[in-house]
C-alpha cells in the first residue's frame, strides 16, 4: 500500500521513522534534497504527527513483524519508487533493514551480524569474539537461573539486569544484592512484545557486571566498512535502582587521548555488530583510575535523547545527514565546523501521578520543550518515559553549557499529584 508521492532527488526508505530521531532525518533529507519514504504499519502511520506525514514522499504500509511479507512488500515498493538507500531508524528493525538492503542490492549492514545490534545477548557474544572490552554477563530464563548464573559467573554486586531486547532503559535496574534479584528479573521480562508494532521480543534476562565510573556515548558513521568517528558525549543519570538519563553534554570533557580511545573502541563495537553502511550509537563506561572504555551496548541507529541536536550545536556535524549519506554509499560529512558546547537536561518527576503544572524559565542561550501537558499521566521515574520536558543550553565550554542547563532545571517548577 502506497500513501502519497512526490518527486525529488534520490529516495531513501526509512524503516519506521517514528521516535526522537525521525525529525532529524526529515531535516537532513531536506538539506540533502533526498526523497524520504517510510515503511511502517497502517495504524502506526495513522498516528504520525502532521509534520512527519507531510514530509514523506510516500509510505510502504506492511507488517514489519512478518519478515517475509515485509521484505516482499518493501522490495516491490523500492523498485517502484527507485529507492537508492535503506535507513534503519527504529532499533528493533535494524536486522530487517540489513536484509532488505542485501536483497535489493543497496548499501547496508551485514545481515549475518545485524541481529547482534538488537539483541544484547548476541551483542555480548559479538563483543567477546572481537575482543572488545565489555562487562562480564550471563543469561537467565527466570529468577532461579539468575541466582545460579550470578553466583557461577561471579558477577558480583551491584548487578545490572536488563531485557535481552528493549530500549529507553525500559526494564533495566541495578540491584545491590541477591534479595532484589527476582524482582529485577521480573521487571526485565515484563516486555513480551514491542510497542506499537507488536514485534515479539526475546524475553530472556541479561545479567551484566556493574562497571563503575563515568558514562559516555560515541556515535560512529560507517561507509563501506570504513569507520568515521563522531564526538564523545558525557552522560548523566540518576542513582539507585533505576538509572534514568538526566542529561548529555558535548564535548565530553575527557582528555584528547582518551577521547580517541573511546572513538576507536566505539568503532570496533559498531563493526562487530555488522554495521557497514550507516550509523551506530555506542555507550561506554570508564572505571575510575583507568583509561579503558568498557562498551555497555551499541545500536545500529541514530541516537535518541536529542543527541543529534546536541552534537550539531556543539560541532556543526549533523549525524542524520551523515547517516543518510552512509546509506546512499557516500562519504559522510563528519568534520566539525565549530568548537562550541551544548548540554541537554531532562525534567524528571519525583514520583508518578498526574501532571498538575510545569513551568520552564526562558534564559538566554537556552530553549526548552515540554513533553507532557497538565492533566496527563506521569509514569514512575523508572525509565525515559517519565520525562516531563527538557532544556538545551549552548555556550563556549562544556562546563558553561552544563551549568546553564542545570540552572534552568533548578528554576523550573513541576507539580505532580
Amino acid at each position: 500500500m502506497t500513501i502519497g508521492a512526490g518527486p525529488r532527488g534520490p529516495g531513501v526508505l526509512v524503516i519506521e521513522p517514528m521516535g526522537n530521531a525521525g525529525r532529524f532525518l526529515v531535516e537532513a533529507a531536506d538539506r540533502l534534497g533526498v526523497r524520504l519514504y517510510a515503511a511502517t504499519h497502517k495504524d502506526v502511520h495513522d498516528g504520525y504527527p502532521d509534520w512527519l506525514r507531510a514530509a514523506l514522499a510516500g509510505v510502504c504500509a506492511t507488517d514489519l513483524t512478518d519478515t517475509p511479507r515485509a521484505l516482499g512488500d518493501m522490495d516491490a515498493f523500492c523498485r517502484q519508487h527507485a529507492i537508492a538507500g535503506v535507513a534503519p531508524c527504529f532499533e528493533l528493525f535494524t536486522p530487517l533493514a540489513a536484509l532488505l538492503a542485501e536483497r535489493i542490492g543497496l548499501p547496508g549492514n551485514d545481515p549475518r551480524l545485524a541481529r547482534a545490534a538488537r539483541n544484547k545477548i548476541l551483542m555480548g557474544e559479538a563483543f567477546a569474539d572481537a575482543g572488545i572490552p565489555a562487562p562480564r554477563w550471563a543469561v537467565a530464563h527466570d529468577a532461579a537461573e539468575a541466582h545460579r548464573a550470578a553466583q557461577a559467573r561471579e558477577l558480583g554486586w551491584p548487578l545490572v539486569v536488563k531485557p535481552a531486547e528493549q530500549g529507553g532503559s525500559w526494564g533495566v535496574s541495578v540491584v545491590d544484592g541477591p534479595d532484589r534479584l527476582a524482582d529485577a528479573v521480573g521487571a526485565a521480562q515484563q516486555y513480551t512484545h514491542a510497542h506499537p508494532h507488536g514485534l515479539k521480543l526475546d524475553t530472556r534476562a541479561l545479567l551484566q557486571e556493574y562497571i563503575p565510573g563515568g558514562e559516555y556515548s560515541c556515535d560512529t558513521v560507517v561507509v563501506g566498512g570504513v569507520a568515521y568517528p563522531l564526538p564523545v558525549v558525557a552522560k548523566d543519570t540518576t542513582e539507585g535502582r533505576y538509572r534514568v538519563e538526566t542529561g548529555h553534554t558535548c564535548p565530553s570533557g575527557l582528555p584528547a587521548p582518551l577521547v580517541r580511545k573511546v572513538q576507536h573502541t566505539a568503532a570496533r563495537a559498531a563493526l562487530a555488530v555488522g554495521v557497514r553502511h550507516g550509523i551506530a550509537h555506542t555507550e561506554v563506561k570508564i572505571p575510575p583510575g583507568t583509561q579503558t572504555p568498557y562498551v555497555i551496548e551499541t545500536g545500529a541507529r541514530l541516537p535518541g535523547d536529542n543527541l543529534c541536536e546536541i552534537v550539531e550545536a556543539a560541532t556543526g556535524v549533523s549525524e542524520a545527514v551523515a547517516h543518510l549519506q552512509a546509506v546512499l554509499g557516500l562519504v559522510p560529512d563528519t568534520v566539525p565546523s565549530r568548537t562550541d558546547a551544548a548540554s541537554i537536561r531532562f525534567l524528571l518527576p519525583e514520583h508518578g501521578g498526574v501532571l498538575r503544572r510545569v513551568a520552564i524559565p526562558d534564559l538566554p542561550g537556552t530553549h526548552s520543550e515540554v513533553h507532557l501537558r497538565p492533566g496527563e499521566a506521569v509514569p514512575e521515574p523508572a525509565d525515559s518515559t517519565c520525562r516531563i520536558g527538557h532544556v538545551v543550553a549552548r555556550a563556549e565550554t562544556a562546563d558553561q553549557a552544563r551549568g546553564l542547563a542545570d540552572r534552568v532545571v533548578a528554576r523550573s517548577r513541576v507539580e505532580v499529584g
